[in-house]
């Protein structure tokens, strides 16, 4: 859970999908489900990639940094044109794109695979039979499903709060903010 729990881009985007109330249950599915096949295939393939393909983490992280800072880029645009109509009725982005923005923000994240691949995998290693271990996946997924609903659905609470423009510009500065702390974080280490 401590893994899932971090705050990122796929999280911030559950979160912001959850205040606008538009496809919640897909998204928070998909997250859920992307997490799982990474923490399955990390539990059962441990060392293989970082074998096999010894850059795939340096590309993936330049890859998720431009993307990071790309759509960080894009928050602080939003918060600057102040045009929030669209974001407080019901109109807006399909699930569609949606779903093809989380998968960018989920497949396109270097930490998920560091996270997932690598220290989940790792974490799995400790355990002896592969019994053990499938234990050890499927309480990490279930963990990552209870996360993401909680967070998709938890994101009414705040709902009230936002429906003022000045509530969206708060948070789309804070979304560009965090976006490219990331990039930086993930560019420096």
């Amino acid at each position: 859970m401590s893994l899932i729990l971090a705050v990122g881009a796929q999280n911030i985007f559950v979160l912001r999908q959850g205040l606008l109330r538009r496809h919640v249950a897909a998204i928070c599915l998909f997250a859920a489900l992307s997490d799982a096949i990474l923490i399955w295939t990390g539990v059962i393939g441990f060392g293989i990639i970082s074998t096999i393909a010894p850059s795939f983490t340096q590309i993936m992280t330049w890859i998720g940094a431009l993307f990071l800072a790309t759509y960080g880029g894009l928050r602080f645009w939003a918060a600057y044109k102040g045009v929030y109509d669209v974001e407080m009725t019901q109109g807006g982005t399909t699930l569609r794109k949606a779903l093809v923005t989380l998968a960018a923000f989920t497949l396109l994240n270097p930490h998920v695979y560091l996270d997932t691949l690598g220290l989940i995998g790792a974490v799995s290693a400790q355990y002896g039979s592969m019994a053990d271990k499938y234990a050890f996946a499927t309480g990490a997924s279930f963990g990552s499903l209870v996360f993401f609903f909680g967070l998709g659905y938890g994101a009414r609470v705040l709902a009230p709060v936002m429906t003022s423009p000045k509530a969206w510009r708060f948070l789309d500065i804070g979304v560009g903010l965090t976006m490219w702390t990331i990039a930086v974080v993930l560019i420096a280490t």
